[in-house]
């Protein structure tokens, strides 16, 4: 076997990705489409940098990147945040996934290309993509806005539902049509979700104490084990190798060593996906574009529309203005690897050919407007507002406030142990929640009327008090910073040292 060519292409592409992701990053582009066009430029439609690789070597690897994607979206899935605030996420959460999968059923519907194709295109449409709204929101420089948290709290609903979405998925694609066989295949698929969910939510102490090893290269052997068998378990009884390597990533990401796993799982995700979209890439035929175009531009109205609509209707539902609102949209609008999977799993299952080139497509469209639109979204909000923005300066001052509490309270919580990740976010929160609150205690203080009675003696204030009766109110970031620095010697779980 000869593959010395091959490899020289290979690996030329590769390079060629990064070249083209370095100049993604002036204009904010993710990576999802660099790879795809790179798939394109050696797609054998192209001819321009043929591969002679066998299908399934590429697509075993590709396989790998799926199931790392579904790993990670799992090992990221926040149940504390859930659980201590559910109602409202799922009333915020739910009107999202509601108005764009409802309206995208629908819109699938009209295209014509059959009801099992319109399920398909309602989740390709109406799934926000996670990677790319955790990374907008750190380059735009927004975890410390009001928005986020309902912004969190939304993508964290949405994984709970791609996870039973894909459970009736993979009982659609199965193209079984008597009754009692698919019962039995949904039922199956919503116990193997709930012993999961429930393994992760109560089960966190006993699988610390299963995956525990001090040796590094055994933990990755370990977790990346773990990820391929419950995907192939999740094939097996029906319910799609995607969903098996999510639900096997909430109970690891619920575990003592979820910042372990993250470490060494994040770089083999980010290779495997490289190929995972570089094969989707391989597998498009330029020209069958041209057959589906004006559904896909359809499709992308579709979506602005829809997003611009219920990101201002959260907004009002979470007592926020017009700004948080397009802002919301700007977020939430992008779509990328899960619909590539979805199209992925319905070429597999004989759905018509058109949704792949649908779904490259309009990846490839979303995923250069989606973050072009999030970067300017807060001067389009400001504009519908009718308002200039603040000057600049008092801008740079916010971001240098928060950016010096965040460091302290990141320095404060960098040698916690296994939970540290956890302890920076809820950290996090607690400072980006108090500034928040401030506008707030500031509006209603200067709302609050001002009694004409005259000043007496009996109502005077006092003109001095004892130092100790006086009452200071705290600074939640500084309390916790303090609180962390001076327990780190008393409390020997949080001594820097081995965690297995």
């Amino acid at each position: 076997m000869h593959l010395g060519e091959d490899l020289i292409t290979l690996g030329v592409l590769l390079v060629v990705a990064y070249v083209l992701g370095r100049l993604g990053k002036f204009i904010g582009l993710p990576s999802i489409p660099i790879y795809m066009i790179v798939g394109l430029l050696a797609s054998p439609y192209t001819g321009w940098f043929p591969l002679n690789f066998a299908a399934a070597d590429i697509e075993l690897i590709a396989i790998f990147g799926l199931i790392l994607l579904l790993f990670s979206l799992g090992l990221e899935f926040d149940q504390e945040e859930f659980f201590n605030d559910a109602g409202k996420l799922i009333v915020s959460g739910g009107s999202y996934v509601l108005i764009n999968m409802g309206l995208g059923f629908a819109f699938g519907m009209m295209v014509g290309w059959g009801t099992r194709e319109a399920l398909v295109i309602a989740g390709m449409t109406g799934t926000s993509s996670s990677a790319i709204i955790t990374k907008l929101l750190i380059e735009l420089r927004r975890l410390a806005n009001r928005e986020t948290p309902m912004i969190l709290g939304v993508t964290v609903v949405g994984d709970i539902f791609i996870a039973i979405y894909l459970a009736i998925v993979s009982v659609v694609l199965s193209g079984k049509t008597e009754v009692w066989p698919i019962v039995l295949q949904l039922s199956i698929a919503f116990i193997f979700l709930i012993v999961m969910f429930s393994l992760a939510r109560w089960g966190g102490k006993v699988v610390s104490r299963l995956v525990r090893t001090k040796d590094d290269e055994l933990f990755t052997i370990l977790f990346f084990g773990l990820a391929v068998l419950f995907a192939g378990i999740g094939e097996i009884i029906g319910v799609t190798d995607a969903i098996g390597a999510f639900l096997i990533g909430v109970v690891l990401g619920a575990s003592s060593y979820r910042t372990k796993v993250e470490r060494v799982a994040v770089p083999l995700r980010d290779v495997f996906a490289a190929f995972f979209f570089l094969n989707f890439g391989l597998a498009l035929h330029v020209t069958e574009f041209g057959s589906v175009i004006v559904v896909v531009l359809i499709a992308v109205v579709m979506t602005f529309a829809l997003n611009v609509v219920s990101g201002m209707l959260l907004a009002r539902l979470n007592r926020m203005g017009v700004v948080e609102g397009i802002n919301t949209a700007a977020i939430l609008v992008n779509r990328g690897e899960f619909t590539l999977i979805l199209a992925t799993l319905s070429v597999g299952a004989g759905l018509d050919h058109r949704l792949q080139p649908f779904a490259g497509l309009y990846v490839l469209i979303m995923a250069i407007a989606g973050p072009l639109f999030a970067s300017n979204s807060e001067r389009i909000g400001a504009a519908l507002r009718g308002t200039k923005r603040r000057g600049q300066g008092a801008a740079l001052t916010r971001d240098a406030m928060f950016d010096e509490e965040i460091a302290l309270v990141e320095a404060a919580t960098r040698d916690q142990g296994p939970r540290g990740d956890e302890h920076t976010r809820r950290a996090v929160n607690r400072v980006v929640e108090s500034h928040t609150a401030e506008p707030e205690r500031a509006e209603s203080v200067r709302a609050e009327p001002v009694s004409a009675e005259p000043v007496t003696a009996e109502s005077a204030p006092a003109k001095s008090a004892p130092a100790e009766s006086a009452t200071v109110e705290s600074d939640p970031m500084i309390d916790f910073v303090t609180e962390k620095l001076s327990g780190e010697e008393r409390s020997p779980e949080n001594r820097p040292g081995d965690y297995s």
